[in-house]
């Protein structure tokens, strides 16, 4: 499907649809200020609100969908929702309580979008991939009782996914870290290969990416902004952008993707930015 606008959808493996570009929760302060943003981003035509329990900010959230829907005079299920277990709440009925909490703070009868925020290592249990599994058929519970449209998983590597590939409904969105100058290659592949559609967190690294020198003289090349273009890159690897920001400006010009595509050669290079390691997040060196 040729991509027009950040509302433009992607079909998942049941057939559920989600929005191409994602607004992300992360960080964002529990207050007035993300009612502001969301009400910014549906303005500007973001239908993707990225969330998370860990976030601790999804009764402000709720309180920003809702006023969005009303402003914007919109239809509940124009907007797709998604939040995650965090890795204390991992276990089936744990993970139950949590998404319980989940929906009393967004006031949500239906979420769109539910994930295993991070996934158990072996490096923390011995039977790292039985709580995965434990944790997943939670899920699967949730989703068969429709009270969640899809499920999927986040930050979880071909090794962690391959424990939920024969459970009686696999993953269907796995989102992780993905910026230039870090190779989450590996993990794109084998959800490609599997139907599992790819979100990306933080697509705009940390910060400094974006004053990359490659970066720079090539947003100037396509006459956009280091973010428009590191964004793009990111939708021309078929993974849909979770970026966040605050700025209305920064809000909506993030959505300005749409009309210029990144030639090849370019795109190779964007590739080869030299690689770092981010040990911090990586599930492999998570601890509790």
């Amino acid at each position: 499907m040729q991509l027009k606008s950040a509302s433009d959808r992607v079909t998942l493996r049941n057939g559920t649809t989600i929005p191409c570009l994602g607004f992300g929760m992360y960080q964002m302060p529990d207050d007035e200020r993300v009612i502001d943003a969301i009400d910014a981003a549906v303005g500007a035509g973001y239908r993707l609100i990225d969330g998370a329990a860990y976030y601790h900010n999804e009764i402000h959230v709720g309180e920003g969908i809702r006023r969005a829907l009303e402003k914007y005079e919109m239809e509940r299920d124009e907007l797709f929702i998604t939040s995650k277990v965090w890795k204390t709440d991992r276990g089936y009925d744990n993970t139950m309580r949590a998404f319980d909490k989940t929906m009393a703070d967004l006031k949500l009868d239906v979420l769109d979008l539910y994930l295993i925020h991070w996934p158990m290592v072996s490096a923390l249990s011995d039977d790292w991939e039985a709580v995965n599994v434990d944790t997943w058929k939670a899920l699967i519970e949730l989703y068969k009782s429709g009270r969640v449209k899809a499920i999927g998983v986040s930050n979880f590597k071909p090794a962690h996914l391959k424990a939920l590939m024969d459970t009686e409904v696999v993953p269907m969105v796995d989102q992780i870290q993905f910026h230039p100058g870090l190779d989450q290659q590996a993990t794109i592949d084998f959800c490609m290969g599997h139907d599992i559609v790819v979100e990306g967190w933080r697509p705009l690294g940390k910060g400094t990416i974006v004053g990359n020198p490659l970066i720079v003289e090539r947003a100037n090349r396509y006459a956009v902004t280091p973010a428009q273009l590191i964004l793009r890159w990111v939708l021309q690897h078929r993974v849909i952008p979770l970026p966040k920001a605050l700025s209305s400006q920064h809000i909506t010009e993030n959505t300005k993707l749409f009309d210029f595509e990144i030639a090849p050669e370019d795109m190779a290079m964007i590739d080869a930015i030299e690689k770092e390691a981010d040990e911090a997040h990586d599930p492999d060196f998570q601890t509790e």
